[in-house]
C-alpha cells in the first residue's frame, strides 16, 4: 500500500486525502497550524489519520508522495528534508488529474483569475457537464471522487504549477504576468514567469494556449521559448488571424476560419481588462463547440465575482465599491483605470514588495484621499503623502468606512482595492470584503 502524506489541512489537502483514501493509499495528514472544525471533522468521518499544530517528521518521510498545500513556501526546512530524500513532492492539481479524463480548461495569470473561470464556467454549463474548481470552490479532488465531470474549469495559481509533473490541461488561458509574490521566487520576476508557463509544459499541438497579445511579458517569453501548444492570442490593439481582437465595438474571435462576432456594447462586465477576460472565456467557449447565441448571451447575463468591483450601495449619491480580491498592485490598476469619478482609496495590508509608480498617474488624475489600512502604513505614507491633499491612517474597517462617508462629496466613489495581502488584519480577502460591505451596510 502506498503511502501518501498531505501537508496542510484546508480545502485542497482534505480534498486529497478522500480521493487517495478512495484509491487505496495509507494516508497521513499533518498540519503546522490549526485545522478547522468542518475540516477536522471530516477527516475523523472518514477514519483518516491526522495532527495539527506540529509536524511529526518519522511520520512525514516514510511518505512515498507528498502533496502540499500551495500556502506552504519551498524554503520551509521540513519541505527541503523531503525533497532531500527522494520523496515527489506533488500539489492537489497534480495528483488528482491522475484520477480524471475530463477535458480540463486551466486558467492562470496574475489577475483576472476567478472572474475569467466563472465566467468560462458560466458560459460551458449552459451547454455541457462542467465542474469548476483549483483555486475556487469545493477542491479538485473531492469533485473527482463524488461526480467526476467530464469537463473541468479550475483556476491554477503559480504555486500549484510549481508542483506539478505530468499536469496537463487541453486548454490552458494565460491571462497576464505582473509581478506578484516575488517573495516565493527570490524576488526575481523570471522565476514567476517560468511558474506561470508551467501550465503548457506538457502540452502537444493537440492543445491550445489562449493568451494576451498585449502583454510584452508573455510575447517576449515566446519569442523565446519554444512551446508545443497550438496558439490563439487576444488582443485590443493588433488584428488577431487565428485568435480573438477587439475591432473597433465588436470582438472578432476566429478559430479554423470559423468567426463569432459579438458587440460589447450590453456587456455584463466593464472596464477595458473585462473585455480581455471575457475575450478568453469566449475563445474557450468556441474551441469547445458552445453555439454563438449560448455565448453571447452568457455574457450579458453574468453576475460578476463577490470582492472584484463588487458595486455595493449608492449613499447620498456616492458609491460605494468591493474591490477586496486586488491583492497587488495590477489589480488595483485596473480598479482606478475604470473609476470615472473622484475616488476616495482605502489601501493597504501586507505589501510584497509593492512598486505603487504605475498607480500615479490614477492618483494625480482620480484620487482625492487616500486610507490606509493595515497594520505597517510606512510605504504607503511616503509614497503617497505628497500626492494627496488627505491621507489618514486607521487599522479598523468600521473607522475606514467612517472617514470615508465623512470625506465623500456627491457624484464620489469610495473604493476598497487594496493592493495587498489582508493576513495583517484579517483572516482573508473575504473577510475583508465582508468587513467592508457590513461596515457600508451601517453608515
Amino acid at each position: 500500500m502506498k503511502k501518501i502524506v498531505i501537508l496542510g489541512g484546508g480545502e485542497s489537502g482534505v480534498g486529497t486525502a478522500l480521493l487517495a483514501k478512495a484509491n487505496g493509499y495509507k494516508v497521513f495528514l499533518s498540519d503546522k497550524g490549526k485545522i478547522k472544525e468542518k475540516y477536522k471533522n471530516v477527516l475523523i468521518h472518514n477514519e483518516i489519520e491526522f495532527e495539527d499544530e506540529k509536524h511529526t517528521e518519522s511520520k512525514i518521510l516514510d511518505a512515498e508522495i507528498v502533496m502540499k498545500s500551495p500556502g506552504i513556501p519551498d524554503k520551509v526546512a521540513l519541505v527541503k528534508q523531503i525533497r532531500a530524500q527522494g520523496i515527489q513532492v506533488v500539489s492537489e492539481i497534480e495528483f488528482a488529474s491522475k484520477f480524471t479524463n475530463a477535458t480540463i480548461v486551466g486558467v492562470t495569470g496574475s489577475n483576472g483569475k476567478t472572474t475569467t473561470v466563472s465566467l468560462i464556467h458560466h458560459i460551458l454549463k449552459q451547454e455541457l457537464e462542467v465542474g469548476l474548481s483549483g483555486n475556487i470552490g469545493k477542491s479538485f479532488a473531492q469533485q473527482i471522487l463524488e461526480h467526476d465531470y467530464p469537463n473541468y474549469v479550475l483556476e491554477i495559481s503559480s504555486f500549484q504549477l510549481d508542483d506539478i509533473v505530468d499536469f496537463k490541461p487541453h486548454i490552458a488561458v494565460l491571462l497576464n504576468i505582473t509581478p506578484d509574490h516575488l517573495d516565493r521566487y527570490d524576488y526575481k520576476f523570471e522565476n514567476y514567469i517560468a511558474s506561470k508557463f508551467r501550465i503548457v509544459m506538457n502540452q502537444t499541438k493537440e492543445d491550445y494556449l489562449i493568451y494576451d497579445a498585449d502583454d510584452e511579458v508573455i510575447t517576449e517569453w515566446l519569442k523565446s521559448h519554444e512551446i508545443q501548444s497550438t496558439l490563439l492570442p487576444f488582443s485590443l490593439t493588433k488584428i488577431i488571424e487565428n485568435g480573438a481582437y477587439l475591432d473597433q465595438e465588436e470582438i472578432k474571435i476566429t478559430i479554423d476560419k470559423n468567426q463569432i462576432i459579438m458587440s460589447t456594447k450590453n456587456l455584463a462586465l466593464e472596464g477595458k481588462h473585462n473585455i480581455k477576460n471575457q475575450m478568453a472565456a469566449s475563445t474557450v467557449a468556441h474551441l469547445l463547440k458552445i453555439r454563438k447565441q449560448t455565448i453571447r448571451e452568457s455574457l450579458e447575463n453574468f453576475q460578476g465575482v463577490e470582492h472584484r468591483l463588487e458595486h455595493v450601495l449608492k449613499i447620498n449619491k456616492v458609491r460605494y465599491i468591493n474591490d477586496s480580491k486586488a491583492t497587488n498592485v495590477n489589480a488595483t490598476y485596473f480598479a482606478l483605470d475604470s473609476m470615472e469619478s473622484p475616488t476616495i482609496w482605502i489601501v493597504g495590508g501586507v505589501d510584497k514588495g509593492n512598486d505603487y509608480r504605475e498607480l500615479f498617474p490614477f492618483i494625480n488624475e482620480k484620487v482625492k484621499a487616500i486610507i490606509c489600512l493595515g497594520v505597517d502604513n510606512e510605504k504607503l505614507l511616503s509614497t503617497f503623502g505628497k500626492m494627496v491633499d488627505t491621507i489618514v491612517e486607521t487599522q479598523y474597517m468600521s473607522e475606514a468606512v467612517k472617514i470615508a462617508y465623512k470625506l465623500a462629496e456627491t457624484g464620489d466613489s469610495v473604493l476598497l482595492s487594496p493592493a495587498c495581502a489582508s493576513f495583517d488584519l484579517f483572516e482573508n480577502y473575504e473577510d475583508r470584503g465582508r468587513q467592508f460591505k457590513d461596515a457600508v451596510r451601517n453608515l
